[in-house]
């Protein structure tokens, strides 16, 4: 028996950052500009729905930021 899928969450508004969804759970934050800044990764958990912030170092190296309860938190590492 699967485990029922947990809804989308209210997608965060921060002036100056876009949020592409790039598949289920992960969206990739980008300025204004287009530059593409990292991603938050949306991980569920025992005990509920993490998300994951990693900000782009390189074209491929990322830093994992922290993980957090709210969607809205892991955008702010992003401001």
């Amino acid at each position: 028996m699967s485990t029922p899928a947990s809804p989308l969450p209210r997608l965060p508004v921060i002036r100056g950052l876009q949020f592409v969804p790039v598949r289920d759970g992960l969206w990739r934050v980008s300025n204004r500009s287009g530059m593409v800044l990292g991603h938050i990764e949306r991980r569920t958990e025992v005990d509920g729905d993490h998300f994951a912030a990693r900000r782009l170092l390189a074209a491929t190296r990322t830093m994992n930021v922290g993980s957090f309860w709210r969607i809205d938190d892991a955008a702010d590492c992003f401001r």
